[in-house]
């Protein structure tokens, strides 16, 4: 089988405009005389990271490399040769390789310390550093290489970054890159890579998603390189395994794809081994017709026959608090709303604390998630005498069942999208992510700037109607009486 390029087997493949040159040119005579030998695409990958517009920089500075495919093709020793390259053409250079778990980052570090043993490269490396949570390599001009694992929180507090990759980045969390990110916000000219696997369901994969989309959606300034079979491909199709991973079969043999291909599940599979992108991320969780059916202008009154139920929810960065509503009518429809939904940076929390103790007397019940940042208003709730159902994982997929179920129905109403826009753009944006093993499913979000607090909040408030063992109408019917 003839060796091809890049742009030969890519299923996406994203450039920057405006290319005049690329580093990667000098670094490459210099990976030759190192006996170090790189294939087509990957000639073609380094091509592109490297590559420079007329103005010096970059091309893909601003939105940074991002690389898909499946497992074992080499792009660990693509990118890792390729930084130990320019770590010795370039004096200074700082560059932090990241993975999620401690195993795939010391594996990184092992194989970069390996290529350290190379006759002509050695006489480059003036020391490294082995110690755990400091492995570093550190080259005789300045230049270093520094690993760790984001799950022990490497990365926070470095700075004068000029090159970060971002391994396992189908598991690289929001709140994981908002903090490692900054670190590069001093070099004048600085590289940021993503490498990762299509995300399984239950992945944190927001930012690779995200970084998908958008090279998917044509920006630029990025370069975004998706390996991967034909999403109809047959599993057992040789020349498909070849297109998804372009080391098969001079470094990937048949029998380590046939192992896979027999002991994984068909899904998992064509993660895996064919670099196939599940495309639920690409469709909202929310039905858009059935949830433009269900919107009414104003809802009736509640009845002494109906129980009203509250829900706080904030974002993951406790930037904005969402408080839900619902009322559970008798005949076994209900509605929801969006209360209230405020910046905490503009007006602090304490304002839900108070808008909750008011409306607690004829309350059926409050809600917060387990796993949600509103967590911390609890103490202030219980001193207010409200008591709070707290709810877990398990909870959180029988509420979102719940509220599909209804919506799909026609038992389930909402106030028009133009008189909640926060509430409608998380109904917009959202997608589903999985809970366990059996099905259950919780929501998630399309991309980073998204913020689905509304709709996580009228979700649990109508999950809490229907498991709250308290009636406020019933004290007030017999009081009546």
């Amino acid at each position: 089988m003839s060796e091809r390029r890049l742009s030969e087997i890519a299923a996406r493949l994203v450039r920057p405009s405006g290319i005049v040159s690329s580093d990667f040119t000098r670094l490459n005579k210099v990976a030759v005389r190192a006996g170090i030998r790189y294939d087509l695409w990957q000639q073609g990958l380094l091509y592109l990271l490297f590559a420079r517009r007329a103005d010096g920089r970059y091309a893909c500075g601003e939105g940074g490399t991002v690389v898909s495919s499946c497992r074992q093709i080499g792009k660990t020793f693509t990118l890792g040769t390729a930084m130990f390259l320019k770590c010795v053409l370039r004096p200074g250079l700082k560059v932090i390789w990241t993975a999620h778990h401690t195993r795939t980052s010391d594996e990184t570090f092992a194989d970069l310390c390996d290529l350290a043993k190379n006759r002509l490269l050695a006489r480059y490396v003036e020391r490294i550093r082995r110690a755990n949570g400091q492995q570093e390599i550190v080259f005789r001009g300045g230049s270093r290489i520094m690993f760790g694992a984001r799950e022990n929180g490497f990365g926070r507090g470095l700075h004068s970054v000029d090159v970060e990759i971002f391994d396992e980045a189908q598991i690289l969390t929001v709140r994981a890159l908002d903090n490692m990110l900054p670190v590069v916000n001093t070099s004048p000219d600085p590289l940021v890579v993503f490498l990762g696997n299509p995300p399984k369901p239950g992945d944190q994969c927001e930012v690779f998603e995200e970084k998908r989309r958008s090279a998917l959606a044509g920006a630029d300034g990025m370069v975004y390189v998706e390996l991967a079979a034909a999403r109809d491909a047959d599993p057992d199709d040789r020349e498909q395994w070849a297109r998804a991973n372009p080391s098969y079969p001079r470094r990937t043999s048949e029998t380590a794809i046939l192992r896979m291909r027999n002991l994984m599940a068909p899904d998992s599979f064509r993660r895996e081994a064919l670099g196939i992108w599940d495309e639920t991320a690409a469709h909202t969780a929310i039905d858009p017709q059935q949830w433009k059916d269900s919107a009414i202008e104003t809802p009736a009154a509640p009845t002494q026959t109906d129980l009203t139920g509250y829900a706080l929810d904030m974002s993951p960065d406790r930037s904005t608090l969402a408080i839900g509503g619902a009322v559970r009518h008798a005949d076994g429809s209900a509605h929801v709303e969006l209360r209230a939904f405020e910046s905490t940076r503009a007006k602090g929390t304490a304002w839900a604390v108070d808008y909750i103790a008011e409306h607690w007397p004829r309350a059926a019940s409050v809600v917060v998630d387990g796993q949600s940042p509103a967590m911390a208003l609890l103490p202030d709730l219980k001193a207010r005498h409200v008591r709070v159902i707290v709810t877990n994982a398990g909870d959180m997929g029988r509420a979102c069942g719940r509220l599909l179920d209804m919506l799909r129905d026609h038992k389930l109403t909402h106030l028009a999208d133009d008189r909640q826009p926060a509430l409608a753009s998380a109904v917009a944006n959202a997608t589903t992510r999985g809970i366990g093993t059996s099905g259950a499913f919780g929501w998630n979000k399309t991309g980073s700037d998204i913020d689905i607090s509304p709709l996580v909040a009228v979700t649990l408030a109508l999950y809490g109607t229907y498991i709250t063992k308290r009636n406020p109408n019933r004290r007030q019917i017999i009081g009546g009486a």
